[in-house]
């Protein structure tokens, strides 16, 4: 118990916590009544503009972040890996950055994970452009895919791949990281 006595930060992810937010943001705020902690989602995106926009300023108030995981800029792309069009995520995204981006630089994230046979360098790209067009400063980090539960067909992300996604993503953004790097084959 001491050490959440001690918690710093409190981060929603794993799946999406979108479908909790009315409830995330009530505690969140119940919280922040009696401690001073960041806020910090990471989530798909497609939540309720209303709520997603309560959520981002919560963690603009407490210099938290909000990551979001962009599976692909092409709707039927999204809809193959997902099950869902993407366009709320893409509204959300760009309703946050305008929103809150020129008031604090450090809020919004965006991550895609490269899946192979999916994922390219020139979906990069149109990811890419999209986020820069917004701001260039974003962070974007290129994940390495791992094969799990539904998507065992499918080989893990190569290091050539990772390399020419990030290549093709520094064309348009100064911050682009290539993460879980050991999942590279």
């Amino acid at each position: 118990m001491q050490q959440a006595a001690n918690a710093k930060c409190i981060c929603y992810f794993g799946g999406t916590p979108e479908p909790q937010l009315p409830f995330l943001i009530k505690a969140t705020q119940k919280i922040l009544e009696n401690k001073k902690v960041r806020i910090c989602w990471e989530w798909n995106g497609t939540g309720n503009k209303n709520l997603v926009e309560k959520a981002a300023e919560l963690s603009y108030k407490t210099d938290g972040i909000i990551k979001f995981d962009l599976k692909a800029y092409d709707r039927n792309l999204n809809i193959v890996l997902t099950g869902r069009p993407n366009d709320r995520t893409l509204e959300n995204f760009i309703m946050i950055s305008r929103q809150f981006q020129e008031r604090r630089k450090t809020l919004l994230t965006a991550t895609t994970l490269l899946v192979p046979g999916y994922i390219d360098k020139k979906e990069v790209e149109k990811i890419a452009k999209f986020i820069s067009d917004l701001n260039n400063e974003i962070p974007y980090s290129l994940l390495a895919f791992h094969p799990d539960f539904e998507m065992q067909d499918i080989p893990a992300t190569s290091r050539k791949l990772a390399e020419e996604c990030y290549h093709t993503a520094k064309k348009y953004l100064k911050n682009v990281n290539i993460g879980n790097k050991h999942l590279l084959i």
